[in-house]
């Protein structure tokens, strides 16, 4: 298939995320420097418009970087399209930070609203609550059935906050009820930039769900082996120009070893991922003995 010729110098990248900022200050600092990282790239964000929460700090974040280096990055185009509908718009009291966000789409309805927002090139979760919840189910079920162009998933996993959607998720692919979506998952700002990066280098428009599932798939495979890699001044760059040096003109042995080291590293960040749930499941388990202890002893105590 032809890969299709994009403008990767002004990906698109929709942030879905919530409007209030969670009791962890890491979710609010991380979005933020989401924010100056989409900046930093020359992207665009595309966001729902709003000055609160995670969603308030990403747009803060781009606008922070964008005004700082705005004659490195841009030209004079502010690089945040807010995305709402009226009775949203009517929210929100515009503050010093909606002011800047210039170029506001308001669309009719929240199902248009929803649409608009996919037309993004990237699409990133960051946690949030049932609104970024019921986004995350709507652009999975409208990706799956054909009703809009198939492209790469982000799960920014901040804090293991989506630890439990992705087990549903799993789950509902293995057991027949779901086709795999193209998740990348990223558990930090780093891992994140370098996802940014590998897109930035790699997007391609597809023409269909099976190839555009099997360029994100490639990304979210390859990611341990950039993240494992990255030593002082060795960068995602310079290790795809190798990369690529070796698939093109690399002996057999050269070849094999590469693949070797990425399936490697993609197997070492997994088995650390699932430590990770196991303790995360642990803890579950802790609350649920504790929460069983006070029912039991309720119970005793009424007599029941």
């Amino acid at each position: 298939m032809t890969e299709c010729e994009h403008n990767k110098a002004n990906l698109r990248v929709c942030v879905s995320g919530g409007h209030s900022s969670g009791n962890d200050p890491i979710y609010e600092q991380e979005t933020y420097e989401m924010g100056r990282l989409i900046a930093k790239l020359g992207f665009r964000l595309d966001y729902g418009f709003s000055n609160s929460g995670i969603m308030g700090a990403v747009a803060k974040g781009v606008l922070d970087e964008w005004n700082q280096h705005k004659d490195e990055y841009y030209t004079e185009v502010s690089p945040i399209v807010g995305i709402t509908t009226q009775e949203y718009y009517n929210l929100y009291e515009k503050d010093e930070l909606l002011e800047k966000v210039t170029n506001v789409v308001v669309t009719d309805t929240i199902e248009n609203r929803k649409k608009k927002l996919f037309d993004a090139d990237i699409i990133v979760f960051a946690p949030g609550g049932v609104g970024t919840l019921d986004e995350l189910a709507y652009d999975c079920v409208a990706m799956q059935d054909g009703f809009i162009e198939t492209k790469p998933f982000i799960i920014y996993n901040i804090n293991g906050f989506f630890h439990h959607i992705l087990e549903y998720l799993k789950e509902m692919v293995k057991s027949g009820f779901a086709e795999p979506i193209p998740f990348i998952v990223v558990d930090n700002n780093e891992e994140l930039e370098i996802a940014f990066r590998l897109l930035k280098l790699r997007y391609n428009d597809c023409e269909s769900f099976k190839e555009a599932y099997y360029q994100a798939r490639k990304v979210a495979y390859e990611l341990p082996y950039f993240i494992k890699k990255k030593v002082g001044k060795i960068w995602v760059e310079h290790l795809i120009a190798e990369m690529d040096e070796i698939e093109l003109n690399g002996t057999n042995e050269q070849k094999q070893a590469l693949r070797d080291e990425v399936e490697q590293a993609y197997l070492e960040k997994e088995i650390a991922r699932m430590y990770d749930r196991l303790a995360k499941s642990g803890r579950d388990t802790a609350v649920v003995s504790e929460k069983l202890t006070k029912l039991k002893k309720s119970h005793s105590k009424h007599g029941f």
